[in-house]
């Protein structure tokens, strides 16, 4: 899963840490740079659904408030809400480097919150998904518009357009050497 940039993914409060989680293992998954909290109470071991323990192995941010909040230089925030000025996330060009901040599921991103957004972007559903599902679309969505991925066939009958070569050429193979050579 070769991607460009870096991206971060966080929550404003929490209302059920199992979804948070899971946000955080998929994020690991998905291979975010950093995973964060404003304004959270969160343990892994009280999610328990984080089973690659994500904040052990990636960066793990804690931030009190939205003003706390410290970000790589250039980093532009991307608040996922469902508002009407909302970008719909197909539609949506991902920043090389961006953080994702999803607001927690009984309510929406905080006014402090929404003003330190530099976009706004909603996933074109009829209501809201939980938190980590969302993240979970953010994510792939991101992946797709930034990786390299053969481009889709345009019908069920077609079959996906190769990539061309890496413009310096194929990557090496490279392999451990035995030691003992």
């Amino acid at each position: 899963m070769s991607s460009r940039g870096f991206f971060g993914i966080g929550i404003e409060g929490v209302s059920k840490p199992m979804n948070a989680g899971n946000l955080f293992r998929t994020a690991h998954a998905f291979g975010a740079s950093f995973v964060f909290t404003i304004n959270a109470e969160y343990a892994v071991r009280k999610a328990k659904s984080d089973t690659s323990l994500a904040p052990k192995n990636i960066p793990w941010y804690e931030y009190d408030t939205v003003d706390d909040m410290l970000l790589p230089k250039h980093c532009k925030v991307v608040g996922v809400e469902l508002l009407d000025e909302a970008e719909e996330l197909p539609s949506f060009f991902h920043p090389l480097s961006a953080v994702y901040v999803l607001g927690r599921e009984r309510g929406s991103l905080s006014p402090a919150m929404r003003e330190k957004c530099d976009y706004f972007i909603k996933i074109p559903t009829k209501f809201c998904l939980n938190v980590a599902t969302a993240g979970a679309i953010v994510m792939y969505d991101r992946i797709v518009a930034h990786g390299r991925f053969a481009t889709r066939p345009t019908s069920e009958l077609g079959k996906a357009v190769p990539l061309p070569d890496h413009i310096q050429g194929k990557p090496l193979s490279r392999k451990l050497r035995n030691l003992e050579e």
